[in-house]
């Protein structure tokens, strides 16, 4: 009696590369999930809630077309404006930073400057684009 033998299949032939693949996709799914850019993550005010903010605790300053910051009409470097929002943190606690910008400011100027009030843990932060004139 002659036993048959089978005939082997080549690796192309064979389901495991589509099987790896498969894998492959799910991993690459899986991993895409954990690479999620957050952003600025600021707390805003709910739509109906009234705060009311003391004038003591309102800064305000203003970006113009260069990317300088202004307070009180006094142009500030980044370490000064620094300084600044520190001292008045250290005496208001409940802080209300607002800035103005120009239009035609470099955005990296506005988005130093919320970085900033992110860091100094501003309690409350607001910006706004200057009408133009």
């Amino acid at each position: 009696m002659r036993i048959k033998r089978r005939n082997r299949i080549a690796a192309s032939e064979s389901s495991a590369a589509s099987d790896v693949a498969f894998l492959l996709i799910i991993y690459f799914l899986v991993i895409a999930g954990f690479n999620i850019n957050q952003g600025f993550l600021m707390n805003l005010p709910a739509k109906d809630s009234t705060r009311l903010i003391l004038r003591e605790e309102l800064m305000r300053f203003e970006m113009d077309s260069s990317g300088a910051v202004f307070h009180n009409g006094e142009k500030l470097e980044l370490p000064e404006t620094e300084r600044e929002i520190r001292l008045a943190i250290a005496s208001h606690p409940n802080l209300a930073v607002i800035l103005s910008i120009d239009g035609k400011a470099p955005w990296q100027q506005v988005v130093y400057f919320v970085e900033l009030a992110q860091k100094l843990k501003v309690d409350s932060f607001s910006f706004n684009m200057r009408q133009e004139q």
